[in-house]
């Protein structure tokens, strides 16, 4: 059973030499702005493949560069409690995980299983450093990111990086280039239509972008739109402070 021993070791040395790789990415990013995410690349090479030239858009935006409003429609949008948790909203996961049960119960494929439930900073593991593939060992390794980033870096700067980061179209990524796409404007000139505009965009940006990837997205922009500015002036930009203890 040597074999089966050695093995398991190599496994396990693997694990944990990815689990390094991790901890030294995301400390650099302490100081230094990411230049891309997995994937940014992934979506860079179905569009264009081997050719230099290449219609990906992106353009880092400082956090204070970046209007109030878009930061706040996002939060409602995505993640409204972002500023307050740890990484996770277990509440949603747990109920992601019972339909996802009864899913596989009802005959459901297991790439479809997992959905739903995923904060900013898992939205953020997962586009920076994993595949789209859907299964329980990527859903854990983004568990163990997730972590990570909450661990290493401030609230502040995972938004920023996601801000700069996520999809808001095809080939568009990052707020910089949405806002330049969209409406030929800076962030930080983003009205409060415009920014819920933006943030209704998110959960299909494809769709949002160009009508033919609209097939499979069961979205509508405009109510989700205005949801988001109604309820715009009611998330924190900031940590709330806890109580002091008497």
């Amino acid at each position: 059973m040597r074999w089966l021993s050695y093995l398991l070791k190599c496994l396990l040395g693997g694990f944990v030499a990815m689990q390094m790789y991790f901890v030294i990415q995301i400390g650099l990013w302490v100081v230094l702005d990411p230049s891309s995410t997995a994937f940014q690349r992934a979506e860079r090479w179905r569009l264009c493949g081997l050719s230099w030239s290449c219609p990906v858009q992106s353009s880092w935006v400082p956090y204070d560069k970046i209007a109030a409003n878009l930061k706040r429609a996002v939060l409602v949008s995505e993640d409204d409690i972002f500023f307050q948790h740890m990484g996770v909203r277990v509440e949603d996961m747990q109920k992601a995980w019972a339909k996802n049960s009864q899913l596989n119960q009802n005959g459901g494929k297991a790439k479809t299983a997992l959905r739903g439930g995923s904060t900013i900073t898992q939205q953020l593991a997962k586009n920076l450093f994993l595949s789209s593939e859907q299964n329980y060992f990527r859903k854990a390794q983004e568990l163990i990111i997730t972590g990570l980033l909450e661990v290493i870096l401030s609230k502040q700067r995972l938004f920023e990086i996601y801000l700069n980061s996520v999809e808001w179209g095809e080939g568009i990524f990052g707020i910089g280039a949405a806002s330049q796409h969209y409406y030929g404007v800076k962030p930080a000139s983003l009205d409060r239509e415009q920014a819920a505009a933006l943030a209704s965009a998110l959960p299909a940006p494809k769709c949002f972008d160009k009508a033919q990837y609209c097939r499979k997205a069961n979205i509508h922009f405009p109510t989700r739109q205005d949801f988001i500015l109604e309820n715009m002036d009611r998330v924190a930009l900031t940590p709330t402070p806890k109580p002091k203890a008497r």
